[in-house]
């Protein structure tokens, strides 16, 4: 039972690097580590994660599942987090792809998840949790004021975090039962009912060798983003994209660079995605990035 056991700190450097170690001496399922401070919090490809002491709801959970295709893990946190945000201050957020939770287009959390194989099978993920819950707008650093919030500035009042951490548990138990039972539909149509973006959306998608604008479509059962763009229907990983923005106005491709005007220049972020250790890479939720992003590690023992 997800929070059955709880490791509560002061501060840390990662609420991951620590729940990465208790999975490796042996954690079990279920088991959640909470910190009042991060001093290394981190999001994707190793960027920095704002977690200032007591403002934030900064955790990691450790996760055994029984199934090996576990791509669709940090999509259901999303929805987790959604629910459990209801709960708590009553707003209604929104997910940006793959894992950034949003209100009003300002970014409110983010999700980094990370894994572990022993061979073809999976040892534990972590699924480490990021929310801003009692910032005041000074509180968050210069460079990010301009697009992050909280749910204090979202809700107009102050959220009871304990009622937030248990809404936050029974969510990601409930979506995690799903997970296990093979209801991956059930887990998709949850994640696209809540797209920032939503499907049907005309979009913008950036990647390492090219740019190009499409229609939205949704997500797959991999948590791929699936786009039409000139009659094909592409499938999307986290690892390939860089950025996806909204079209201000449709164009096809030999006319892409209209649908970029007025936008100023596509925001660099590099490559996201899942990871396996001398594999391919894929993100976290990064400090200063509006784009989502997500990261896991997978790493092989010898």
């Amino acid at each position: 039972m997800i929070g059955s056991t709880i490791y509560r700190l002061a501060t840390c450097k990662s609420t991951n690097d620590v729940a990465k170690r208790l999975a490796a001496e042996g954690a079990e399922d279920g088991t959640v580590v909470v910190a009042e401070e991060q001093t290394g919090g981190r999001g994707t490809k190793g960027r920095g994660w704002h977690s200032a002491s007591g403002l934030g709801l900064y955790a990691s959970v450790i996760l055994r599942p029984r199934r090996s295709d576990i791509a669709l893990l940090p999509a259901l946190a999303g929805v987790a987090v959604a629910e459990a945000v209801k709960r708590a201050a009553g707003i209604g957020v929104r997910l940006k792809w793959p894992n950034d939770i949003t209100w009003r287009g300002k970014k409110l959390g983010g999700i980094l998840s990370e894994s572990s194989f022993h061979g073809d099978e999976v040892s534990y993920v972590i699924v480490g949790l990021g929310i801003n819950v009692k910032h005041r707008q000074a509180d968050f650093p210069i460079d990010i004021r301009p697009t992050a919030t909280s749910l204090r500035l979202a809700s107009k009042k102050a959220v009871d975090m304990v009622k937030l951490e248990r809404a936050l548990w029974e969510s990601l138990e409930k979506w995690r039962g799903e997970f296990e039972r093979g209801n991956k539909q059930e887990i998709v149509r949850a994640f696209e009912s809540r797209l920032f973006f939503p499907p049907g959306s005309k979009v913008l998608v950036e990647r390492e060798a090219d740019r190009f604008a499409g229609t939205l479509r949704g997500l797959d059962t991999q948590a791929r983003l699936v786009v039409e763009s000139e009659g094909r229907t592409m499938l999307l990983s986290p690892a390939e994209v860089i950025s996806l923005r909204k079209a201000l106005r449709f164009c096809q491709c030999d006319k892409l660079t209209e649908g970029w005007r007025g936008m100023g220049a596509p925001r660099q972020t590099g490559p996201t995605g899942f990871f396996r250790e001398g594999g391919r890479t894929a993100g976290g939720s990064p400090r200063q990035d509006p784009n989502p992003s997500y990261e896991r590690q997978q790493k092989r023992r010898r």
